[in-house]
Order: C-alpha cells, then sequence, then structure tokens
C-alpha cells in the first residue's frame, strides 16, 4: 500500500504517494455542491475537518474521503462533534487516518494480523445514521457498505446518487489534477 503507517504527521512524499480524493458536499439553498479538499485532507482527519469547518453554507456539509481505493470516510462536522463513518475498520492497520478515525469513534484498532488482513472480511465502524437527514436511511447505506466487491469510489457515487448530487460528485471524481 503506498500510505501505510508513518506516523501523524505526513510528509509531503507521503502526501503525493497516496492516491484517492477528497470531496467537500455542501447542500445550500436546496442545490448540491462539491468541490475537491486538499491532498493533505486524505491523509490528516484534522485537515479534513477544518476545511470542512471553513465551508460555508446554509444547509448540509460533509466529507467523502476515498482513500486509496481501498477504503472510504464520511465525516460531518458538527457544533456538538463530527460524526464519523469508516467503511473498513481493518484499514486502521495500514492507514493513519483510518486508525485516527477509530480513535475519534473511541473504538481499539483491530487486533489482526497484518499477514491475515486479505483473508478478513471487512466491517463499518462509525454512525450508520450519518447523512440519514438528508435522505439516505441507516440501512440503505448499510447495504451500500456491504457490497464489498465494489471499489469506494462506486459506493460513494452510489451514496450521491441516493442524494441527488451524482453528476456533481462525477465532476470532481473526473476532474483533471484532482
Amino acid at each position: 500500500m503506498a500510505a501505510q503507517r508513518a506516523g501523524n504527521n505526513a510528509s509531503s512524499d507521503q502526501i503525493d504517494a497516496l492516491d484517492g480524493v477528497g470531496v467537500a458536499v455542501v447542500l445550500d439553498d436546496g442545490k448540491w455542491k462539491c468541490t475537491a479538499l486538499s491532498a493533505e485532507a486524505l491523509t490528516s482527519l484534522e485537515q479534513a475537518e477544518k476545511e470542512l469547518r471553513e465551508m460555508r453554507a446554509s444547509g448540509a456539509v460533509f466529507g467523502l474521503l476515498d482513500i486509496d481505493e481501498e477504503f472510504f470516510v464520511i465525516l460531518r462536522p458538527a457544533p456538538a462533534g463530527t460524526r464519523l463513518l469508516l467503511s473498513d475498520a481493518t484499514m486502521a492497520l495500514e492507514y493513519d487516518i483510518a486508525a485516527d478515525v477509530l480513535e475519534a469513534l473511541n473504538i481499539e484498532t483491530p487486533d489482526i494480523d497484518a499477514d491475515e488482513l486479505d483473508d478478513i472480511e471487512p466491517w463499518e465502524e462509525g454512525d450508520l445514521s450519518v447523512l440519514s437527514d438528508l435522505g439516505l436511511p441507516e440501512p440503505v447505506l448499510g447495504v451500500i457498505l456491504a457490497e464489498t466487491d465494489l471499489y469506494p469510489d462506486e459506493q460513494l457515487t452510489m451514496i450521491a446518487q441516493r442524494l441527488g448530487f451524482g453528476s456533481e460528485l462525477s465532476a470532481v471524481l473526473d476532474a483533471p489534477l484532482r
């Protein structure tokens, strides 16, 4: 994997080596808008939260992080704290940002031998109702997460289509030089 656990302060080489995309999703005046987050948001939960908190909108703001085509994170900052969902808890063994999500959720990193990781079925951790008030009920998100044969970007596209911002997300994902 390109961005193996290397400490909490990722160097610019580690950020450049990490494949993926972070997207800020904003519902403002009934219209969806998606914009790319910085590359640093893929390696730093704190940075992703900071960038999302800086978004100005009258409606919902949340982030979708597709990390290295391995897993995704949904984060939704709120005054009472950030709501989080990690699509694959086993990735905390290999990626700092996944470990940071588990830590923020007060969940211990899974005790799995790294050699056995490929044989273990992934499982999610966090708030399955993170987007329920926007029209994605917990059971539907659970079904999307259960589709472990799909890549994270495919799962995120399913979420976006269900909520009504599929074309806006595609525009960001398809943009050159993300």
